[in-house]
């Protein structure tokens, strides 16, 4: 086995070598990620993992930067969060290789034990085997680019002002139900709202909400102007503008999937499956990856049932979307399911120039 000589101090890597493969040693940091500071756990080379240390976030990149001015290899790892991916592209800035990858248990040994410095060492533990070649160490997460996130970012905004209005709106008829009026959709639309039968009391707790809802409804209609005019022209029957954008921002790139069995896992649309020995049990859809992708697919599955029936994934499952068809609710949202992931990986090929949208069976 070879095994890393240095004979410089732990708290000094100036000219810290390695007897393998001719460089330096590689610097792993295992990082765990926290609103004001990071927890980070070092090893050298092929060392014991150094303790635990405490940095606040200017103090740690100073800290990253010297490690890399001293000429070694630095590699890093954190887990993705709520945090984005500043860091990441901070430390790149300054030449370290960084992953994030996906959260995790990182207890592997069942302690029940659970600190920063424990998931900052099994973080650090697991990149080290990761750069020894073992690639199932670490589920890497892909880094977009601040462009890609910038644009789904409206997208993703106009969903949470979607949600906001619906909640107002179903406080409203709430209120109704509870003091024995019937409920009116779309209450706060001014027409509906003059028109209301209301005691004098409840009109005024459901002006307080009525002017919040008509902004939001402005403030949608505009984004879904802006998103519905950044479509691409000639979309198959059936994509909306709306969705065929929602779908390719989400996706970011199409090109960076190598093949089907990649796309179709992204979108966590494919069964899950518990065998062992003679037993093989497949389960419900993974839902492993991008879960904006996954109803986006669904939704414009549905929608294809309708306006693309030659489509050839709508062909074979026919018998049980069709309108008048003699199946169960769960029968027909396994099929829908089925239709979503092939759709998924057809919109590849086509978005690859892999194959021309006709030979699918869908009509522009």
């Amino acid at each position: 086995m070879n095994k890393c000589h240095s004979n410089t101090e732990s708290s000094s890597h100036e000219g810290t070598r390695c007897q393998f493969n001719g460089g330096r040693c590689a610097i792993k940091l295992g990082i765990d990620v926290h609103q004001d500071f990071y927890v980070v756990v070092e090893q050298v080379g092929g060392t014991n993992p150094k303790p635990p240390q405490r940095f606040a976030k200017q103090a740690f990149l100073y800290w990253a930067a010297k490690l890399k001015q001293s000429g070694a290899e630095v590699h890093a790892v954190y887990e993705a969060c709520g945090f984005g991916f500043t860091l990441q592209r901070q430390l790149a800035a300054v030449g370290i290789v960084c992953h994030v990858v996906c959260p995790q248990k990182l207890d592997e040994r069942n302690k029940r034990m659970k600190t920063d410095g424990l998931d900052a060492k099994a973080l650090c533990l697991k990149l080290d085997r990761f750069m020894q070649g073992n690639r199932d160490a670490l589920a890497i997460v892909r880094v977009p680019t601040e462009e890609e996130e910038r644009s789904r970012a409206i997208h993703r905004q106009r969903e949470q002002l979607v949600g906001a209005r619906k909640r107002l709106e179903a406080q409203g008829r709430s209120l109704m139900v509870n003091h024995g009026l019937e409920p009116v959709q779309n209450w706060w639309k001014p027409r509906t709202f003059a028109a209301l039968q209301l005691p004098q009391w409840m009109r005024e707790l459901l002006l307080n909400s009525q002017p919040i809802l008509l902004a939001l409804q402005e403030k949608i209609a505009a984004l879904t102007l802006q998103l519905q005019s950044a479509a691409a022209p000639n979309q198959p029957r059936g994509v909306g503008k709306m969705t065929s954008v929602v779908i390719d921002r989400e996706i970011g790139d199409w090109h960076r999937f190598n093949n089907r069995r990649q796309i179709a896992s992204y979108t966590g649309l494919c069964p899950g499956e518990y065998s062992s020995g003679n037993t093989r049990l497949q389960s419900c859809v993974t839902k492993h990856g991008n879960p904006r992708l996954r109803a986006a697919l669904v939704e414009l599955a549905w929608r294809l049932v309708r306006f693309q029936p030659h489509y050839k994934p709508i062909l074979k499952w026919r018998s049980t979307l069709a309108k008048a068809a003699l199946a169960t609710g769960a029968a027909r949202k396994k099929a829908i399911v089925a239709v979503a992931r092939q759709l998924a990986v057809d919109l590849w090929r086509v978005r690859t120039g892999r194959c021309k949208p006709e030979v699918l069976g869908l009509e522009i």
